[in-house]
């Protein structure tokens, strides 16, 4: 196995920090093997420290890393990845070992689920060329994770749900797996096993529900069905990958538009009403959400930012991560800025983060494993039809 394994996973850079409010349809958390979400929290304060989350995942690290050693120094060969030098050598190799456990959550950098896509027997709901596989398979996604992370965090419905359901401070690499899973899924897998992915995400969302109080101090119940949440979360989900790509990835097939025309049969997959269908349409939607007066900025929302500002990632990641961050930051309109209690950097973090990503996707290559499999999928049914006796 070779680090370019991990290409699919990128999106989820954020393992160690991953709420549950990324995807466009996770008010309540998601982990390897659960049945039902947790029960609600009825703690009213959080840890003060995540020591034991940071040592758990460098212990993770450590091994990964000594693993991926071991095996090269076994077949007489350098350690993978492009751009590698002798006196780079440990650097890389932190790197790589930390992005391991990061990107995939295990040793082997490549979930069981990912096999899945190339099972099936259609192209899917979007497929090659599309804009879906462009932005989803882009570097950008990495920033594009923290700005949804930050943005999501202004609507009080959606930190209810992450404040009353989610483990994210005790147990953060767990919540990452699902969100991933789904996203993944819908963008390369075929249409059938696309739907039961979507299928089984709202299973865990049955239970979710309570009560929040709205920007006016007013009472409101909230569910994981809500049409305004999942409208929330979707729009602001589609606005952030399409944002952070337009800044620092390729040209997209269709361009914004196509984007996000695209991207509401995903929302529509896990009952959002109304999608946004261009890039015009997805705008005014963010905007009718801060003019209406529904977004807030408390103490909930504080915390979910320091969190998502200083995660407990490795000493050696956080510089790269802080970049990341100030570049997220800055692809955010200031009025949400603000909001959030956010500067934008003085330094040039939008030339910084372009940096960093282009050293990430040197170490990951430009290869995805997850798009493999689709591409094994499709090069299947095409061999099938041309074998298939004419009628």
């Amino acid at each position: 196995m070779t680090i370019t394994q991990l290409r699919p996973l990128r999106i989820g850079f954020l393992t160690e920090l991953e709420p549950t409010f990324i995807a466009t349809v996770n008010l309540a958390p998601v982990a390897n093997g659960q049945s039902s979400p947790p029960p609600p929290r009825t703690d009213s304060t959080e840890p003060a420290t995540y020591t034991a989350t940071a040592r758990q995942t460098q212990r993770k690290i450590r091994r990964t890393r000594d693993t991926q050693r071991q095996r090269c120094c076994t077949r007489g060969e350098r350690p993978a990845g492009q751009g590698y030098h002798p006196r780079m050598g440990k650097f890389f190799d932190s790197w790589r070992s930390h992005l391991l456990v990061t990107l995939s959550g295990n040793s082997e950098g490549r979930p069981k689920w990912v096999g899945q896509i190339a099972t099936g027997d259609d192209a899917g709901y979007f497929g090659p060329g599309s804009a879906a596989w462009a932005v989803h398979g882009g570097m950008a996604t990495m920033v594009a994770g923290i700005r949804a992370l930050l943005m999501q965090t202004l609507h009080p419905g959606a930190m209810a749900g992450v404040h009353d359901w989610s483990r994210y401070h005790e147990d953060p690499l767990g919540r990452l797996s699902g969100t991933i899973q789904w996203l993944v899924t819908v963008t390369f897998a075929d249409t059938v096993v696309a739907q039961r992915e979507s299928d089984r995400v709202a299973h865990f969302h049955e239970r979710v529900a309570g009560t929040y109080l709205d920007a006016q101090g007013k009472e409101r119940p909230y569910t994981a069905g809500d049409p305004e949440l999942l409208s929330w979360v979707h729009v602001v989900f589609t606005d952030a990958f399409l944002q952070t790509h337009l800044l620092w990835g390729d040209a997209i097939p269709g361009g914004s538009d196509g984007y996000v025309n695209e991207w509401a049969t995903a929302g529509e997959l896990i009952g959002v009403q109304n999608a946004p269908h261009s890039a015009s349409e997805l705008a005014a939607q963010l905007e009718a959400f801060r003019s209406a007066g529904t977004l807030k900025s408390d103490a909930r929302v504080a915390e979910a930012v320091r969190f998502i500002r200083y995660p407990p990632l490795s000493r050696g990641m956080l510089p790269f991560y802080r970049i990341m961050f100030a570049g997220a930051v800055a692809s955010i309109p200031r009025e949400y800025r603000d909001m959030l209690g956010l500067k934008r950097s003085r330094l040039p973090s939008l030339w910084a983060t372009r940096l960093v990503l282009g050293v990430v996707r040197t170490l990951l290559g430009p290869s995805s494993t997850s798009e493999d499999a689709a591409r094994a999928r499709l090069a299947r049914i095409t061999r099938t039809d041309q074998l298939a006796p004419e009628t």
